[in-house]
């Protein structure tokens, strides 16, 4: 069978799957094996390090659908145990302050977030850091009410199965931190050319303030806002303290 023939043959099978009555029709099985497919890799990848996220492979695809073949990937792996308490306790301080005591969710911040999304033309985001991993590791980026609602579940089977320091630890490693730079040792060697266990307070708290945008806010060329909020996370990192990081 040629190449051509077996194009043809993998098109008209994967037709049917972008008809709105097949969804309609099979939703329920596709929403059982996807769980399947979930528990099956947070239960896998328990313990042993994560290769890749689903993000890096989308921006990969993305560059590469762009023409764009100079995109690179920069992503070291490091065990929690080799990234500084001071990393650890920023991204706390800067992205979800109650993460060690939460089951996933923050709901009184979703309640603010929505009261102000109500008021505002801005929008302003609850994501807590197990929400924020389980879309960059499993999900996708996007403002769909479907993959928001693949997120509750995704969350909530991740909670169940991965301790709070293994998603912390998974957390640190797949942020960006800039274009192609994914987790703090990346971009620890990257913009300090140190390891991500040598980073001290100030350090952190510049990684931790660039992680809503790391494209648009820059770690080696910080804007005044960028500073302000370095200030204001090593002011909450004082205010925690690193025992904080005890209660996970």
């Amino acid at each position: 069978m040629s190449k051509l023939q077996k194009t043809k043959r993998i098109l008209t099978a994967l037709l049917p799957l972008f008809h709105p009555s097949w969804w309609k029709k099979n939703w329920q099985r596709v929403a059982w094996r996807f769980s399947l497919a979930i528990l099956a890799f947070f239960i896998c990848f328990r313990f042993i390090p994560v290769p890749f996220s689903a993000y890096m492979a989308q921006q990969k695809i993305g560059h590469l659908l762009q023409l764009d073949f100079s995109y690179s990937i920069k992503y070291d792996w490091v065990s929690l145990d080799e990234i500084s308490p001071n990393m650890q306790l920023a991204v706390i301080a800067a992205e979800d302050q109650k993460f060690p005591n939460h089951w996933g969710f923050d709901f009184e911040a979703i309640q603010k977030a929505f009261k102000f999304n109500e008021k505002s033309r801005r929008t302003r985001g609850a994501s807590t850091i197990s929400q924020q991993t389980a879309k960059n590791l499993v999900l996708w980026h996007g403002q769909s009410w479907f993959r928001k609602g693949l997120e509750v579940p995704t969350t909530a089977l991740m909670e169940i199965f991965w301790s709070k320091e293994r998603i912390l630890e998974v957390y640190l490693n797949i942020a960006e931190f800039g274009n192609g730079i994914f987790g703090v040792e990346a971009a620890s060697r990257y913009y300090f050319k140190k390891s991500a266990k040598n980073l001290t307070q100030s350090e952190a708290a510049l990684l931790a303030a660039v992680l809503p945008n790391p494209i648009i806010y820059k770690v080696n060329k910080p804007s005044a806002l960028v500073r302000k909020k370095q200030s204001w996370i090593m002011r909450q990192m004082n205010g925690l303290g690193l025992n904080y990081l005890k209660e996970m």
